[in-house]
């Protein structure tokens, strides 16, 4: 099975992405984490970015906050699917990090889930990876009927304890 890296652009990010952490683990699948800046360390982002898919990656996630230009600049590196994840900061409460990392120029996609969207962007990463692995496929089906099930249940709690 591929790898999936989580670079962030701090370590103050952490906080943000452990939350993918859980997915990775609940599905079984491998991952590292690393701390790259897009412009404080560009080129140790670029060299890993660049050798990413011969090292056994499949996805890559760049978690960035304020200016958040790391997705972009990962993605400009590979053909790698890349997950931008914009990271909430004290100034613009994220819009920043989310318009900076939605806003790729032709040529350069890079899928952006919700400002602090960690979970949904590990998510997306195993939907990927589960394209060509029948197993992953078959453990993201049950975890849906799973969550499905959950919120019936809750359905008719809340049905029973309203009902006239």
């Amino acid at each position: 099975m591929k790898k999936v890296a989580v670079i962030m652009g701090s370590d103050s990010d952490l906080p943000v992405v452990e939350k993918a952490f859980g997915v990775f683990k609940e599905f079984g699948v491998p991952f590292e984490v690393h701390v790259f800046s897009a412009h404080r360390t560009p080129e140790e982002a670029r060299e890993f970015t660049v050798h990413a898919k011969e090292n056994g990656f499949g996805v890559l996630i760049a978690a960035a906050g304020k200016a958040a230009h790391l997705a972009g600049a990962i993605a400009a590196g590979t053909v790698l699917p890349v997950i931008g994840i914009p990271v909430k900061s004290s100034t613009l409460d994220g819009l920043d990090a989310l318009l900076s990392t939605v806003q790729m120029p032709s040529g350069i996609p890079v899928a952006t889930v919700a400002i602090d969207g960690a979970q949904n962007a590990a998510l997306l990463a195993v939907q990927i990876l589960a394209v060509e692995d029948g197993e992953l496929t078959r453990k993201l089906l049950s975890s849906r009927k799973t969550a499905a099930e959950k919120v019936l249940a809750k359905n008719r709690e809340i049905t029973e304890k309203y009902r006239l």
